[in-house]
């Protein structure tokens, strides 16, 4: 819609043409002025999402090498006795087990308990069943100060103990209007088996209430696990207090009940895992993509086309330089073999794709060669292509010598600068409105008094006719 133009004669009228001849006067400047300040806030913008497409990809390598291997191997029980998990360096093969017995942690509760005067309460002490103890003070367990010990606070006060570092937990239970307190290990096994020793407590009438046998209950009794090696009796028995043994190497079984008595052993059978080594390097090449994905995004050179503008890092050097690097590492032989050899190829655009049936077919065959490839054994290894990525990724993320923090830093002066010439041309605006303002004022001003002397001339004239 156009804009009306005020009356000539009106203070309206000498603000809008002030207003556009000042706008006349730095529309040009302002026109660059904006598009640099806009670009510079794309690139601000850019800027933070490579450092965060790059922290993900570094972390997605970090992850990578904590596995120390990209192959996988399983390990599954022929019944439901328990689960197992095998590392990259367990050994294809299987093992046969019979599980007795599961181990437990040990509960007991002490019934019948009432409060008692807090006053003379002395301590009690916690004593494990290979000996270790710990000692719980009383005197300070009267939380309320009323002046009365509760089994509740007796009960935080052995949790609270400085030297309790959660080796048994006590609670509460109130039973038919009695109050119990029940003293549960939090360790599996018979060593780990808890009771109180009340040879420290000096309040005569709290040390009888838990010195009554009768009011004594072992409502768990702790056990130890006991695995056989074999069939039962005639194999090699295995006792501990844990239920999860690592006897097979590279492989931790976590037994979850015991079988019955004559039972035959379970196998438990440890095989490379192709699917799970296929994930692993599915892993690597979705992380790369993700991160190509961003960069294409960052240096998309436009199309005007379609009318689809170029992004903040079009053209960017230091953008191709690191897309380059990382083709040539993806494209790197290691031990004379290469990610090609087992059908992790890049693309033309830039992107990794997996043959499945090349990776498994070239793992059957040498299976060692995929981890020399990849170096899973630590990112320190930049000869390999995880070590050798990890390093690329530094060298723009490194907090020290960074081109992440160098370009930020860059751009960060460069919009400083742009808003200190914002407020100069803001300024200079200002000043040629105010100027054109007075200018068409006085000249409205003008205007008039000849308007006024216009009308007394003609005044003038008419008189002397009509005379």
């Amino acid at each position: 819609m156009a804009s009306t133009v005020p009356g000539t004669n009106s203070s309206e009228y000498a603000s809008y043409m002030a207003t556009q001849l000042a706008g006349r006067y730095t529309e040009e400047t302002q026109a660059l002025l904006t598009d640099k300040t806009k670009a510079a806030a794309a690139v601000a913008s850019g800027i933070t999402k490579l450092n965060s497409a790059l922290g993900t990809f570094d972390s997605s390598l970090l992850a990578l090498t904590a596995k120390k291997s990209v192959l996988a191997n399983s390990a599954t029980f022929s019944s439901t006795v328990g689960t197992a998990t095998a590392g990259p360096a367990a050994v294809a093969g299987t093992y046969s087990f019979y599980v007795e017995q599961l181990a437990t942690a040990g509960q007991i509760s002490y019934g019948g308990l009432s409060d008692t005067a807090a006053a003379g309460s002395g301590s009690l002490n916690v004593v494990l069943a290979d000996g270790t103890n710990f000692n719980v003070n009383l005197v300070n367990a009267d939380k309320n100060l009323d002046g009365t010990l509760t089994a509740q606070e007796v009960a935080s006060a052995i949790n609270t103990a400085a030297d309790n570092n959660s080796t048994v937990t006590a609670s509460t239970l109130t039973v038919n209007g009695a109050t119990t307190l029940v003293l549960s290990s939090n360790a599996t096994g018979v060593d780990n088996a808890a009771s109180l020793d009340t040879s420290g407590v000096t309040n005569l009438a709290l040390k009888a209430m838990f010195d009554d046998v009768a009011q004594q209950t072992q409502l768990v009794t702790a056990r130890d696990a006991i695995v056989w090696v074999g069939p039962q009796g005639t194999g090699t028995k295995m006792q501990q207090a844990s239920n999860t043994y690592a006897v097979v190497d590279d492989v931790k079984m976590t037994f979850t009940s015991a079988q019955a008595v004559g039972a035959p052993p379970v196998t438990l059978t440890v095989a490379p895992d192709s699917s799970a080594t296929q994930s692993n390097v599915q892993s690597f090449v979705d992380a790369f993509n993700k991160l190509n994905a961003v960069l294409d995004e960052l240096g998309f050179v436009g199309d005007i086309a379609n009318n689809k503008a170029p992004g903040p890092f079009a053209n960017d050097a230091g953008l191709k330089a690191l897309r380059n690097r990382m083709q040539e590492l993806l494209r790197k032989p290691v031990g004379g073999q290469s990610l090609a050899t087992f059908g992790i190829t890049a693309q033309r655009d830039g992107t990794v794709a997996v043959d499945g049936t090349r990776l498994a077919k070239t793992i059957a065959a040498n299976p060692a060669a995929l981890d020399t490839i990849f170096g899973t054994a630590s990112l320190a290894n930049t000869s390999a292509l995880l070590g050798g990525l990890d390093k690329l990724m530094s060298q723009w993320t490194s907090s020290v010598k960074g081109q992440i923090g160098q370009r930020r830093t860059s751009n960060e002066r460069l919009q400083t600068s742009l808003t200190d010439r914002q407020v100069t041309l803001d300024r200079q605006y200002n000043n040629a409105y105010k100027r054109y303002l007075q200018q068409f004022t006085q000249l409205q001003s003008l205007q008039n008094q000849m308007s006024q002397n216009t009308g007394l001339f003609d005044a003038m004239f008419s008189n002397s006719k009509d005379s």
